[in-house]
């Protein structure tokens, strides 16, 4: 099992880590990465070539490569992060032999899952030339890295989820929850949805997400009628239900940002309270984005944020075909970070990985859609809304094309 941190770090949109059971492996898929902001799409992108699958170690990959950039994750950490590490490292490895004589040599090294390692590895990588650090994963070794990276004026592309450690000059290729809750907030808002009630689990995932919630209820004039956060433990939910059932008559959208392995026990407790769901939209964020959750009866035309999954699905399958298992949802997050930068390193010259050029306000198109990365390190992504129909998820609001100079 993850420890407590590891697990804040990984439980990501469309369900990555679920904290009971670990990481989930989703057949998926991905696009070649366009570049939005830097002029036209990517160049030489040839799904066809086939890669070896990787040995157990780091090793330096196209060693031909020009431009250095390290890889730094957690190959031998023990659990589930070593099984996410080492689908990372695939993921970049696919990408760099799926672009067209790539001009980057990648770098690959194990961080174990520790700040120490992370400290080692980025020294190790500045110390063999690495221009950009993409990685690490757990948000202690990203501290680490960084604090190594920034004084030398080396960049970090990282894939944890803690905002905390963004910062200029450390970017979060990541699936934030924020974003989410933003997106399905405001979408919600702006069909008509005014006063809304919340059951958030008591996790570090929870608070994030109810954090988000609030805010993004204030920022669209939305009522909070009610929120209860409830623990893990058995019955602790429906007591939190219970709670909530006098706020229903107020309502017309629930939040219940929770995963398949709660949801069914939540939609049949607020059916037992007397919340009317043809009433009161259910809303939740990308851990709804299960084939489980879409046969849950009680959220039969709720609504969520994710990703959409075309480029995703694509990755997946090549992905299969090359390793001969299925990706984690994470491992589409590395196949961008090292087609964005092979792609920078071609495009952009001695400026490739300027502040400027990463923080391009047109932002880029990557497996899981339009992204970019602000000044502060954050990421935006451009979301779809999906409405749960019939078993499956219909989308309802697609995901932007392009953004605003002032947010998605």
């Amino acid at each position: 099992m993850l420890n407590a941190i590891q697990a804040e770090t990984l439980l990501l949109s469309d369900i990555v880590i679920d904290r009971r059971t670990g990481l989930r492996a989703f057949g998926a898929s991905t696009l070649a990465l366009g570049l939005a902001g830097c002029g036209g799409g990517l160049p030489g992108f040839d799904s066809g070539r086939s890669a070896p699958s990787p040995g157990p170690g780091p090793a330096a990959v196209n060693p031909g490569g020009t431009v250095p950039v390290a890889l730094i994750v957690p190959l031998t950490a023990g659990g589930q992060g070593g099984v996410a590490g080492n689908a990372l490292r695939n993921a970049a490895e696919m990408a760099l032999a799926e672009f067209q004589n790539p001009t980057i040599r990648l770098i690959v090294k194990d961080d174990q899952g520790s700040a120490d390692g992370a400290r080692t590895a980025a020294q190790e990588a500045l110390a063999e030339g690495a221009e950009l650090i993409i990685g690490p994963l757990f948000a202690p070794a990203v501290q680490a890295a960084a604090a190594v990276a920034r004084p030398a004026g080396r960049p970090v592309i990282a894939f944890s989820t803690d905002a905390a450690v963004a910062a200029p000059g450390v970017y979060l290729m990541s699936f934030m929850a924020e974003l989410e809750v933003q997106r399905v907030v405001a979408f919600a808002q702006q069909q008509g949805r005014r006063s809304f009630a919340a059951l958030i689990p008591d996790t570090a995932y929870g608070r994030v997400v109810e954090a988000a919630f609030q805010q993004s209820c204030a920022e669209r004039g939305v009522r909070v009628a009610a929120i209860e956060r409830f623990a893990l433990e058995q019955g602790r939910m429906q007591e939190a239900v219970s709670r909530l059932a006098t706020s229903f008559g107020q309502i017309d959208g629930f939040f219940a940002p929770e995963t398949a392995d709660t949801l069914p026990a939540i939609g049949q407790a607020l059916m037992g309270a007397g919340l009317n769901t043809q009433r009161v939209r259910m809303l939740g964020t990308g851990v709804w984005n299960d084939a489980r959750t879409f046969r849950i009866p009680q959220l039969q035309g709720g609504w969520f944020a994710a990703p959409e999954a075309n480029g995703f699905n694509a990755f997946a399958q090549r992905y299969q075909t090359r390793f001969n298992t299925a990706p984690t949802r994470l491992a589409s997050l590395a196949y961008t970070a090292v087609t964005l930068v092979a792609a920078l390193a071609r495009q952009q010259g001695t400026q490739r990985f300027s502040e400027t050029v990463l923080t391009n306000a047109s932002g880029f198109d990557g497996v899981d859609g339009l992204f970019r990365f602000r000044r502060d390190g954050m990421i935006e992504r451009g979301l779809a809304v999906l409405e749960v129909r019939n078993g499956a998820a219909v989308t309802v609001s697609a995901a932007p094309r392009e953004f605003a100079r002032q947010g998605v």
